[in-house]
């Protein structure tokens, strides 16, 4: 059975201001990874950008979107199908990210974009997260929710197609990260939840934590969390931090 790599993610948001910018980000992270051995890289440019960078990527780097339109066409202004996507070498998808919640994404939205997104050959990054955690524990049951409504009608042979992107909002800003020992704990119950729903071990299941990962507590985030990588927001715009980030998960 071949390795599965870890993954580094870097979403950029609407960012950087200009196409030049963009490119001189995508050239920097290419030549510094090109000796990569255990860990790939997605970057997901804003819209704009995409045509622009996807002649970039290599054998290591591969482009993803911030979000994508469910519908193959239509009349939805503003919005970009994942049908379209894929004329971009567009490989990942980034769905149901916490911004986007915040903006009126419902699980049900979110769900029909997963069903597309995979149903078109791509990979689905879907971000779950609690905004703050009870002494109870209910936020597991939240979890599971958005988990299994994220997934639902999912067929079982596109899951090999989804990477869970655990991203607590709570963390997101704060001074410190989750402690490592939270985050394996939160990385097992994801596990166990995939193996209920569909009846097979999840280990193969790339899951990725995403709420302030730096260069300082990448190491332990991975090592100890036990996750496959990291989903990385403003870390991944300065070329340099983002390219240790990289180079710290692949040595692990």
């Amino acid at each position: 059975m071949k390795k599965v790599k870890k993954l580094v993610v870097g979403n950029w948001k609407m960012n950087p201001t200009s196409l030049e910018e963009a490119k001189k980000l995508v050239l920097s992270v290419k030549r510094s990874t090109r000796n990569l051995k255990r860990t790939e890289v997605v970057l997901c440019p804003p819209f704009i950008y995409l045509s622009a960078v996807s002649g970039f990527t290599g054998e290591n780097i591969f482009l993803g979107a911030q979000n994508a339109n469910h519908e193959t066409v239509g009349s939805f202004t503003g919005e970009v199908s994942f049908a379209e996507l894929s004329q971009f070498k567009v490989d990942y998808v980034i769905l149901g990210h916490s911004e986007r919640r915040k903006m009126g994404e419902s699980d049900e939205l979110i769900n029909k974009k997963v069903r597309s997104v995979v149903g078109g050959g791509m990979n689905a990054i879907i971000c779950i997260g609690e905004s703050t955690r009870d002494s109870n524990g209910d936020f597991y049951g939240f979890l599971k929710q958005q988990i299994l409504s994220s997934l639902k009608d999912v067929p079982k042979k596109l899951l090999g197609q989804i990477i869970i992107a655990y991203e607590p909002i709570w963390a997101v800003g704060a001074r410190e990260a989750i402690s490592p020992r939270d985050l394996h704990e939160m990385t097992i119950f994801i596990k166990k939840v995939l193996k209920d729903l569909c009846g097979v071990s999840a280990d193969g299941t790339r899951i990725l934590y995403g709420g302030d990962a730096d260069r300082v507590n990448a190491d332990e985030l991975v090592k100890e969390g036990n996750v496959s990588g990291l989903l990385v927001g403003r870390e991944s715009l300065n070329a340099k931090d983002f390219i240790e980030i990289i180079k710290l998960v692949d040595s692990i």
